[in-house]
């Protein structure tokens, strides 16, 4: 395994939760969910109840990170589990689907709000259309749609990625400046909006005239629900650099729980105010919700200061997750031929070099093809499934390892486990079923769910022919 040093303290470990969780989905999720749910009491309780399920699932997560501190996170705790196939198909998962598509689709929203102050390059749309790409049950790939947007963004990801690739320290140091950073601007914000008096209380009693009933609401709940796990994800990134934690048995539950509490409260806080500002309906047909309700308070100079909070924000998640998923591709190249050369370290700087080039390469890929937003669609379907194989794994390792120490056990096993698994599962079932139900009606190209499966199941002959090398 890998002989990085422990460098990475308390205060990095904190810095990598909250950085990895807090990006862009707490701007750009809560006018969508506020369509689909129609209530302030339902947005706010989804908000609630994803922080709450997903806390479990980092408590479940946790007692397995204490047990085995190494580098790659989630893989080995799969090694552990399951063996080196499922293991692998995780890993292939990872790197196709959740972690290069995330890191792509984090920087591109960066670069969105860049263009906010500066105008950017577009090529003529002949040009565009002519170098489109068309593949059934897909869609279009556009290569140069966008393509100042777009090299705005492989910039920013070659950058995280070259400051990570020369120092672990240095991308720590910067993620717990920009964590520390992002935390004051979003508490200003809630106090700015909170404190202006140009909000109704009201408005947390007003219902939208849209508001769902039946198993219409319960599919609608799940949809919105899908949208804040995707704003609370990225808490197991502490996982993945367990390796380099300083006493990793204590400060990686600390950090995941703490940084997960933070998280909920901050979420909670900005729906409230926006709430607080803005009518249900009107956050509905809100394009940015975020944006609307500073406006609404400040004027015309909201809307910048709301850029500035995105670009901030979302350099931080950026950083997070470029640091912390390179290591799940370090981790398999040191257990799989195919991928040796991601295995390599970086001895000059003992950074995982190969697999954070590899992961900008891919990352680079999916930001040309215009493909990531498809593949954000499907993140969190596949990585919800792993989550819960994960929780799953506490009890096949507390028969498994029955003697191993544990230096933090899950509170409240079996139970906390058992919720998280019942939870994802349902999810996970009434995902496919509202994916079907889209594509049947003629509301998506695509089925995403089914998708991420496809992609993550291609790994399957690459684990055969490496077993067959």
């Amino acid at each position: 395994m890998s002989q990085f040093k422990r460098s990475l303290n308390f205060r990095s470990t904190i810095a990598i939760v909250i950085g990895g969780i807090i990006g862009s989905g707490i701007f750009m999720k809560p006018a969508l969910m506020a369509s689909q749910l129609g209530s302030p009491f339902l947005l706010l309780s989804v908000w609630l109840v994803a922080g709450i399920v997903t806390l479990l699932g980092a408590l479940s997560n946790a007692e397995i990170a204490a047990m085995f501190p190494e580098t790659g996170g989630q893989y080995v705790f799969f090694q552990k589990m399951y063996g080196n196939g499922f293991a692998f198909m995780y890993g292939w998962a990872a790197f196709a689907v959740f972690n290069c598509g995330g890191n792509a689709s984090i920087a591109y929203v960066c670069a969105q709000y860049l263009h906010y102050f500066i105008a950017l390059p577009q090529l003529p749309d002949t040009i565009v259309q002519s170098c489109r790409l068309h593949i059934p049950l897909i869609g279009n790939f556009m290569p140069l749609d966008n393509i100042g947007l777009k090299l705005v963004t492989m910039l920013l990801v070659m950058v995280l990625t070259l400051i990570n690739y020369r120092s672990v320290q240095y991308g720590a140091g910067l993620q717990r400046w920009l964590t520390s950073l992002k935390i004051i601007a979003m508490l200003l914000l809630v106090g700015g909006i909170g404190f202006s008096g140009k909000g109704n209380m009201h408005f947390f009693t007003q219902n939208s005239s849209t508001m769902p009933v039946g198993l219409s609401l319960i599919s609608a709940y799940m949809a919105a629900i899908a949208g804040a796990f995707w704003a609370y994800d990225g808490w197991n990134n502490i996982s993945f650099v367990a390796g380099e934690v300083q006493n990793p048995q204590k400060n990686i539950p600390k950090s995941l729980i703490i940084g997960l509490l933070l998280c909920i409260s901050i979420y909670a806080l900005i729906n409230t105010v926006y709430i607080y500002v803005l009518p249900i309906q009107q956050m509905a047909s809100s394009s940015f919700v975020a944006s609307d309700a500073a406006t609404k308070v400040w004027g015309i100079g909201g809307g910048a200061m709301i850029a500035l909070l995105v670009i901030l924000s979302t350099v931080g998640t950026a950083n997070a997750n470029i640091l912390a998923t390179a290591r799940v591709t370090y981790t398999m190249g040191k257990e799989n031929s195919l991928f040796a050369w991601a295995g390599k370290e970086q001895n000059k700087y003992n950074t995982p070099g190969n697999a954070l080039l590899l992961n900008a390469c891919w990352s680079v890929v999916l930001i040309l093809s215009g493909s990531f937003d498809m593949l954000t669609d499907m993140l969190i379907f596949v990585s919800w499934f792993f989550y819960g194989m994960s929780a799953l794994g506490v009890f096949i390792l507390r028969k498994k390892y029955a003697q191993k120490e544990r230096p933090y056990k899950v509170w409240g096993y079996p139970l906390v486990p058992v919720i998280f698994i019942v939870f994802t599962l349902f999810f996970l079932v009434v995902t496919v079923y509202t994916d079907i139900k889209g594509y049947r009606a003629g509301h998506t190209q695509i089925i995403n769910s089914f998708w991420g499966i496809a992609i993550t199941l291609t790994g399957l002959p690459l684990y055969f022919l490496f077993r067959k090398k």
